[in-house]
């Protein structure tokens, strides 16, 4: 079996005549389990960590932030309760479905902590989406890698990883180093960097995503993360996740045979999956391989 654990069903409603096209996308793709992460942004209560986290003065990372905010129709839509239950239900429907969330990198942990307490979520990503306020991954503020020593972005973005590990509430890092979507690349050595991720994973048992969204999403056109932290990866054994980031039906299970491809290349033949933070390792076996 194969499963797909990091994707949203956000573009739209909690309702099971949107969201079946995405097992049916899934298992045409040898696909057999989905894991649902919707990013945290779109839930009420989370709304006050983003204005309190994101730049939103008169600059121009600001004007674009204070828009992505803005926007009713993705955020701060439902509340977790509602998600819990729309899971719930597809589940006793008999969908093999798991519940997870996909949360941003926030400086207030507690604040997270006291929200994600109130739930039984079967597992939390947490992902990198900012550094000091600006949101690195919107195509509209790219321009901004050339502003700074993109060296000193990545040192920046590596000390937001630390900082999510050491607060133990997550089980997953999200696509590792996606400040590559644009095909910024420091200018000096950053192995360093590497390997203090790490060393931080494997301090704090956190597994990581293989990624397959920043291929076919992104200018960089690579699954994440890149191959010199795979061979870290392998080296700190640190365990994995297969995903295809879809977020929309027809991307469920999209690339995951070659995302699972991608972790044999570098010596690594499982995989896990989770039943309320159990963790679950599966060996990746590819028919027709």
């Amino acid at each position: 079996m194969l499963a797909d654990y990091h994707m949203h069903f956000e573009y739209g409603s909690y309702d099971e005549e949107w969201v079946k096209g995405f097992f049916e996308s899934a298992y045409e793709k040898g696909v057999t389990e989905l894991g649902i992460t919707e990013h945290s942004h779109g839930f009420k209560e989370f709304k006050d960590l983003y204005y309190d986290e994101l730049i939103l003065d008169n600059s121009e990372i600001g004007e674009f932030q204070k828009k992505w905010l803005g926007n009713v129709k993705s955020k701060f839509v439902h509340t977790l309760d509602e998600y819990r239950d729309f899971i719930n239900s597809l589940k006793q429907k008999g969908y093999p479905v798991k519940f997870g969330i996909e949360v941003c990198n926030f400086r207030n942990q507690e604040r997270v902590s006291e929200i994600l307490s109130k739930y039984d979520f079967d597992y939390i990503i947490v992902s990198i989406h900012f550094i000091k306020g600006w949101g690195f991954d919107f195509s509209a503020l790219k321009d901004i890698f050339e502003k700074q020593s993109v060296y000193n972005i990545w040192e920046d973005y590596v000390r937001e990883i630390e900082n999510v590990a050491q607060s133990g509430l997550y089980d997953i890092l999200g696509h590792p180093f996606n400040l590559r979507l644009f095909n910024n690349f420091p200018e000096k050595n950053v192995d360093d960097l590497l390997e203090k991720t790490a060393e931080a994973l494997k301090e704090n048992n956190m597994a990581i995503d293989i990624n397959t969204g920043t291929y076919y999403r992104y200018p960089i056109n690579e699954i994440s993360p890149y191959e010199d932290f795979m061979k870290l990866v392998k080296k700190y054994e640190i365990p994995v996740i297969l995903s295809s980031d879809a977020h929309e039906p027809g991307h469920a299970g999209f690339m995951i045979k070659e995302a699972a491809e991608y972790a044999l290349s570098f010596g690594i033949d499982k995989f896990l999956r989770f039943d309320k933070k159990k963790r679950i390792s599966e060996m990746i076996c590819l028919k027709n391989k």
